[in-house]
């Protein structure tokens, strides 16, 4: 009980993986919609794309964008620069798209947008093949 009343961290770079992956998982689910012609179709009349010339080109880069971002993030490959592109993905999404809301119904864009600045932070957690491949001698790949 002591330990879980301490200032100091529990399993942190157990809990930095976990999230990460959360995040790759739910992200890939928005970019799945990439294979569903139908919904991209449907994403382009709204009205924020209506006065695009290239509203179709918009619609799949977002959407190609999430899953891309999701996969590399379920990896823990390119994590920072995954998160960079998730930043301006969502933060499109949440200023352009959304109107400056920042939730909205069932989406909360900005969350992932700020979820991605802590992993820039934190980097990828101990279990990343940004750690394997990269051969990182830091405190988050030491077992």
């Amino acid at each position: 009980m002591n330990r879980f009343l301490s200032p100091l961290p529990i399993n942190e770079q157990t809990g930095i993986a976990l999230i990460r992956i959360l995040v790759g998982i739910f992200m890939i689910y928005h970019g799945w919609e990439t294979f569903d012609a139908a919904k991209i179709r449907e994403y382009t009349t709204w009205d924020i794309f209506k006065s695009s010339s290239t509203p179709f080109f918009l619609v799949y880069m977002g959407k190609v964008s999430e899953l891309v971002v999701g996969i590399l993030l379920v990896l823990g490959l390119f994590t920072r620069l995954a998160c960079i592109i998730l930043i301006l993905t969502m933060s499109y999404i949440a200023f352009i798209v959304g109107g400056g809301k920042i939730w909205y119904d069932d989406q909360y864009p900005f969350l992932f947008a700020v979820l991605a600045f802590v992993f820039i932070f934190t980097g990828p957690g101990r279990w990343s093949l940004d750690g394997i491949l990269f051969n990182k001698k830091t405190e988050a790949t030491r077992l």
